[in-house]
């Protein structure tokens, strides 16, 4: 089996019968999320192996999904799931435009300014409310480079490189 791609959190149980309110993270959830799809749930303990799961069933609900799985009936069942996320293996899914990446593939990559001077290397990724924040290793330490289009400017998943447009002060510590 390939690697296992994040695509969904548990936020919460919703209702009494089992099901699940989940944030999406992928680009094709109707896919992902239909009824008979077989999905992984992260492990509770670290080490062990992901949990196998179904999907009964997946309507929209705020910015994500009400999901059912198959044999799972009981919000008590449920209750002890928050934060767990579905998981898929790679080659499962459409692989990432050129100007995109998985999360996993973030830490390790080449962060470097429009004329090609290196700034350092991701060393983590971080999920915020309003987006995701990268860890950069520099000579003089750590700076956090905010993900968004304003900032990075290329995407170069071959070269496994980032290409950023820094506001001022950004990179000073």
């Amino acid at each position: 089996m390939s690697d296992l791609v994040v695509v969904g959190r548990i936020r919460k149980p919703h209702g009494i019968r089992g099901e699940l309110v989940v944030e999406l993270l992928c680009d094709e959830p109707e896919a992902i999320f239909a009824a008979g799809r077989r999905l992984f749930l992260s492990p509770l303990r670290p080490g062990a192996a992901p949990d196998t799961v179904e999907v009964g069933s997946a309507r929209p609900f705020k910015e994500g999904l009400i999901v059912s799985l198959r044999g799972v009936a009981d919000r008590n069942a449920v209750e002890a799931w928050r934060e767990r996320e579905f998981l898929v293996p790679e080659d499962e899914l459409s692989p990432p435009g050129a100007d995109e990446l998985w999360v996993h593939e973030m830490p390790g990559l080449r962060v470097q300014l429009g004329d090609g001077a290196l700034v350092g290397e991701v060393v983590e990724c971080y999920e915020l409310p309003q987006g995701y924040l990268l860890d950069v290793a520099t000579e003089r330490g750590i700076v956090s480079i905010p993900f968004v289009d304003a900032i990075v400017t290329d995407i170069d998943r071959e070269a496994r490189t980032l290409t950023i447009d820094p506001p001022a002060g950004l990179l000073e510590l």
